[in-house]
């Protein structure tokens, strides 16, 4: 087994005022030569927006993009007309493909909107660029692994261009879960939303980022109560 940790207070930061957000790996004014992707994972930004602000409309291409918002309600519009709001317990994607434009806006006024976005090197190159955003039972998450995105249309969760699969769970303190791996060359990112857990003896705490690779399945404790993302990735680009 091998393994990469990234501690909360070593990721890369920027405080705009209206916008304030953490980077897991390089991205904008940060770089850091050591944390340019872990396998296809190549941003993980934990965003604060103030109420009424966001981003205008912005281009993307060839990227998987997945927004799963934590509190408040997330303004999306693109060019391809999709026009909607999301929140905690949503999750959304966009493949950008051959080229998309879209903006992203907090759709309070007066509370701010917090959220991780997440991008993935996707596995098919200028592909039609897609949108898609599901809702989920918070209550389906409880001491187990929600199943929230796959490479697979017809399977549970948003899917991408990717032989990705990402986890949540809500776990109470004590509980112990395990994934078992579903790729041959797959690694896994276990990251902190909240609480404390012990993953094969490392102690992780909020907003800690483990990397892990060259197993077949991992084991997580919750030292406290603790949401957790798991996300299994491709570790060839």
């Amino acid at each position: 087994m091998k393994s990469v940790l990234h501690k909360a207070n070593t990721r890369g930061h920027a405080d705009h005022g209206w916008l304030k957000t953490h980077y897991s790996f390089s991205f904008a004014d940060y770089h850091n030569p050591e944390r340019m992707h872990f396998g296809v994972l190549r941003v993980l930004n934990d965003d604060y927006i103030a109420g009424g602000q966001g981003f205008g409309m912005h281009p993307h291409e060839n990227m998987e993009i997945i927004t799963i918002p934590l509190e408040g309600a997330l303004e999306h519009k693109d060019s391809m007309g999709n026009n909607g709001v999301i929140r905690k317990g949503d999750v959304q994607v966009m493949s950008a493909g051959t080229g998309i434009y879209h903006s992203e806006f907090n759709h309070e006024k007066d509370k701010a909107c917090t959220l991780f976005q997440i991008w993935l090197f996707p596995n098919k190159r200028n592909v039609t660029p897609r949108y898609g955003q599901i809702t989920f039972k918070l209550e389906d998450r409880k001491n187990k692994l929600q199943q929230i995105l796959s490479p697979f249309a017809d399977d549970e969760g948003v899917w991408i261009h990717q032989d990705a699969w990402f986890h949540l769970s809500n776990l109470d303190n004590g509980k112990t879960i395990t994934y078992n791996l579903k790729g041959k060359n797959s690694g896994v990112y276990v990251f902190v939303v909240e609480g404390q857990i012990d993953v094969h003896g490392q102690v992780l705490d909020k907003r800690d980022g483990l990397g892990l690779w060259g197993i077949f399945s991992l084991s997580i404790e919750a030292i406290t109560n603790a949401d957790v993302l798991l996300m299994e990735i491709p570790m060839k680009i």
